[in-house]
Formats: C-alpha cells, structure tokens, sequence
C-alpha cells in the first residue's frame, strides 16, 4: 500500500501537522497547529483539492502548538478524536495559558472520543497504525507507526538530532530518554520519523548523531 504524506508548517512554533492519506483517498489528520483563518483555508484547500475523505483526528500529544487547530477540525469533518488518557489533563490545561503565548483566540479543543492504548492498532481507511506510548515529553505522548510503510510520526519526542523539552509541567528527561531508548530506538533504523518540529530523519540517523546520547 501507499501512502501519501502532506506536512504543514503552522503557528508561531513552526509546528508540523501531517495528512496522511491511502490510495481509496481516506485521510487522517494528526496534530493540527492551524490556528489563523489563512492557516485553516490551507488545510482545508489541500484535503479539498486532494478530494479526500477525513476519517480521523488524532494527537501525538496535547501541547498547545499541536491542538489549536482542533475544534476547527472536528467541527468542519465530524471526525473521532484519538488521544492518550494521559494527556486529557495537558489539554485542559491549554485554555488557562493560550493568552500568555499569543493565541487569545484559541478555540478550546473538545474532548477525545477515542482513547489510545499503548500497543494498540488503529485500523483507519486502509492504514494500519501501531500506537506507541512514548512519555517524557508529557505523560500522555504517543507516537504513531506504519509498520507496512516504515514510517513513525513522532510528535516531540525525536528530533533532526535533538529531542523534546522537558522543562514542562509532566515532561521528565530520564522517562523521555526511557521512550526514545526502550522504544523509538528499537524500530528499524531506515525508518523515517516525521517529527512535530523541523526536518525528517531516520532512526538510524539518530542513534547514531542524537544529542540525547550526550545525557
């Protein structure tokens, strides 16, 4: 099977919001940072000209760079919304800080209607999609793995040879090395991994070049 993979990058952190769609034209959208009008009609102009069908939203996490463009997914595609449990509290939260970082307009994300487990498949259009729980970055992160395609969309936990904050409330650097070591780094290591900030990679690339390996 192949899939077809769209990156935007949104919102004042330089957020990555993927589309990933199947050869039957389903789509699932994973972490979208659109918050701006303008930000939105791209979206939307791509899944439209595209001519896809929105199956699914789903979060790596809840940080608010990755969930403003939430309430105006669900809403606009009446889509499940797929989060870890864990994380429900680091949504709720985003409301009481939005202003601080600049976004006064957020619209409050609802809730996920969908838990995702550790080890679990989602089975969504003709994707099939392994959940990995990968905390440290904050207690709820997931990452999400085509197995078939050997790609990983990761969220915050790995990047082009860094890795995700910690200094946040539930972020802890010796359970974020945990999930990168135990977990991400146990793939195959010509997996590609989409991350939530920058550049792709490979987890080869970062066993070997990460600077996690320096603490």
């Amino acid at each position: 099977m192949s899939l077809k993979i769209k990156s935007f990058e949104f919102n004042g952190f330089q957020e990555n919001t993927f589309v990933v769609s199947d050869e039957e034209k389903n789509g699932v959208i994973i972490d979208p940072g659109c918050y701006s009008h303008e930000e939105e009609k791209m979206l939307a102009s791509y899944i439209e000209q595209e001519e896809l069908t929105i199956i699914a939203l789903l979060n790596t996490h809840a940080h608010i760079d990755h969930v403003l463009g939430n309430a105006y997914v669900k809403e606009k595609y009446k889509v499940d919304y797929y989060l870890h449990n864990e994380d429900i509290k680091t949504l709720n939260s985003v409301e009481q800080y939005a202003s601080l970082y600049g976004f006064s307009g957020y619209k409050t994300s609802p809730q996920p209607t969908i838990s995702l487990e550790h080890a679990s498949e989602l089975i969504l259009g003709k994707m099939r999609i392994k959940v990995l729980h990968t905390p440290g970055h904050c207690p709820g992160h997931v990452v999400f793995y085509f197995q078939s395609e050997g790609i990983v969309i990761n969220g915050d936990v790995l990047f082009n040879g860094s890795f995700g904050r910690t200094d946040l409330p539930g972020g802890n650097l010796e359970i974020l090395k945990t999930s990168i070591f135990e977990t991400m780094f146990q793939l195959p290591e010509d997996t590609i991994v989409y991350c939530g900030h920058g550049p792709s990679t490979t987890i080869g690339a970062e066993k070997l070049n990460n600077y996690i390996h320096q603490f």
